[in-house]
């Protein structure tokens, strides 16, 4: 079994989870049952999505065209009050 996705939350996984199973890829979630120790472990990378090895390339296809792509913030506008403190 390979990672193929490091989610934020265990709903995150559990979407993507369900998306791969329902292309018929069987997947699984792993350190579900480490969310309890939140504060006492570090809070990254703690939950993340495997699947078999075969699989690990059509999974990526399934979960870039799921995931929504994060756009771009826009750049602050001059005078806005959003502009980096001087140094």
């Amino acid at each position: 079994m390979r990672t193929v996705y490091h989610a934020e939350s265990l709903v995150d996984a559990q979407l993507v989870k369900d998306a791969l199973e329902a292309a018929g890829i069987p997947a699984f979630i792993s350190g579900a049952y480490l969310m309890g120790g939140i504060g006492q472990l570090p809070a990254r990378d703690l939950v993340t999505v495997m699947v078999p090895d075969p699989a690990v390339e059509e999974a990526a296809r399934i979960i870039a065209d799921t995931l929504p792509t994060p756009e771009p913030e826009p750049a602050p506008v001059a005078g806005s009050g959003l502009d980096p403190l001087p140094t």
